[in-house]
Parts: C-alpha cells; sequence; structure tokens
C-alpha cells in the first residue's frame, strides 16, 4: 500500500495519502486497521449474545487452527502462549496434555457456543452443516458458508451472523483511514475502536430488524438492507443521462 501510494504521488507531483488504504501508520495508515477486521467479529458477536439473552461472563476459548491444523482443550485455551508459540515456530501445536490436536474440519464440529470460521471460503457446506453443533456462528472470513450449507443451518435454527455484517471492520476502518487522509487528521486508537463500535453495534440493530420483521434469515436481512440503500440513493439521484 505504501508503494502505491508512492508511485501515484510522484506521479501527481505531490503526496496524496487517500489514494489508498491500509497504509503504514507512518505514511498516514490509521491506528486499529490492522486488528479492525477481528473487532468488528467480537462486537457483532457480543450484540448476537446480548439479543439471544447470553453471557459473555466466564467464556473461554477451547479451539484454534490456523491452514495446517486445529489445537483443542475442553477447558479453554491458554490464549497468550498459545499465540506466542505459533509466532516463533508457525504453527500450532498441543504442549500440554490436555491440549488435543484436531484437523480444521474437525473443529468446525465441536460442541460449542459460538463458532468463527475465519479463513478461508465453503468451509461450511452441505456435507458437514448437519454436524455443526454451534448455537451462533459468526462469519470472519468471505464466504465462508454455502448457499446449500445456509438453508441446513436455518433448519437447525443456528444463528448466523453473515460475512457481510459480522467481517466489515476491516473496510469500515479503512473508510476511517481515507476520512483521516482527507482531513489531514490523526485519531487515536481508542476514538477509531468507538466510531467502529458504534457503526458495527447500528449495523447489526439494522439488519436484526429487518430480519425479525420480515421473518428471514440474518444473511438475507443484509442483503435487503445494503440492496436497498443502493435503490433507494440511485432513485433520489435520478437516472442520467
Amino acid at each position: 500500500m505504501a508503494w502505491i501510494m508512492d508511485t501515484y504521488s510522484i506521479l501527481k507531483g505531490y503526496s496524496v495519502p487517500g489514494v489508498v488504504t491500509g497504509k503504514p501508520v507512518e505514511l498516514g495508515g490509521s491506528l486499529g486497521r490492522f486488528e479492525a477486521t477481528g473487532r468488528g467479529v467480537v462486537i457483532t458477536a457480543l450484540e448476537a449474545l446480548k439479543y439471544l439473552n447470553k453471557s459473555i461472563e466466564g467464556a473461554k476459548v477451547i479451539a484454534l487452527s490456523d491452514s495446517k491444523k486445529g489445537i483443542y482443550n475442553e477447558r479453554g485455551l491458554d490464549l497468550q502462549r498459545v499465540l506466542d508459540y505459533k509466532a516463533k515456530n508457525q504453527c500450532l501445536v498441543g504442549e500440554k496434555k490436555e491440549e488435543s490436536e484436531i484437523t480444521n474440519q474437525e473443529l468446525l464440529e465441536l460442541d460449542c457456543d459460538i463458532l468463527v470460521p475465519a479463513a478461508m471460503e465453503s468451509q461450511i457446506t452441505e456435507r458437514n452443516a448437519s454436524r455443526i453443533k454451534a448455537k451462533i456462528i459468526v462469519e470472519g472470513a468471505n464466504g465462508p458458508t454455502t448457499p446449500e450449507a445456509d438453508e441446513i443451518l436455518n433448519d437447525k435454527r443456528i444463528f448466523l451472523v453473515p460475512d457481510i455484517l459480522a467481517n466489515a471492520g476491516g473496510v469500515t476502518v479503512s473508510y476511517f483511514e481515507w476520512v483521516q487522509n482527507l482531513q489531514e487528521l490523526i485519531w487515536s486508537e481508542e476514538e477509531v475502536l468507538e466510531r467502529l463500535t458504534r457503526i458495527m453495534q447500528r449495523g447489526f440493530k439494522e439488519v436484526l430488524e429487518i430480519s425479525l420483521s420480515k421473518k428471514i434469515p440474518m444473511r438475507t436481512a443484509a442483503l435487503v438492507l445494503g440492496i436497498g440503500r443502493v435503490a433507494e440513493a440511485t432513485r433520489l439521484r435520478g437516472i442520467y443521462p
């Protein structure tokens, strides 16, 4: 992103930081951008729990996976230790006897409250959807659930926060970065998080209201909201020529 900005700026003859987002903070990037997608997932997960009258108190992460394999502990993982090991060795591994190595597919089918598919698309399909035991799915990845799996999950009454809503934190903070560049501002990380939280919570509420009023799944409700806004903007602006 820094190279793109630099090349464009050279062609223009002056610095244009707002031409692209995701830049290093030193070159006009936004504080909080790196964590933004994950934070958005957490915010919408908390909103889902609130709607379903479930508490986050005492919650623990029982499994994590990377591109190769997963690690599982029913009593909860020591997250800092696991992440430190991952950073040092570029892999996940069970170092304690109560930790088990599992496949990525096994992780998806664990008995848990919240499942966050956060990497590859098409991981929950018609082949494994019936074995998903999570009560809530929050899609951190783009398109992790196929349309066929969606129908099965709906029949199982699993509450799903769709990718178009759940992982919007990243693009939202990219927008914040653009705004800061245009106005020559630097927001603190606290300001970024506060703005992100407010927008994600509002988005969740709006999608949920459509879902409940029209009796449609959250994914369909998110699409109804998004397409409706584009249609209304088109109507207000008129069609030219």
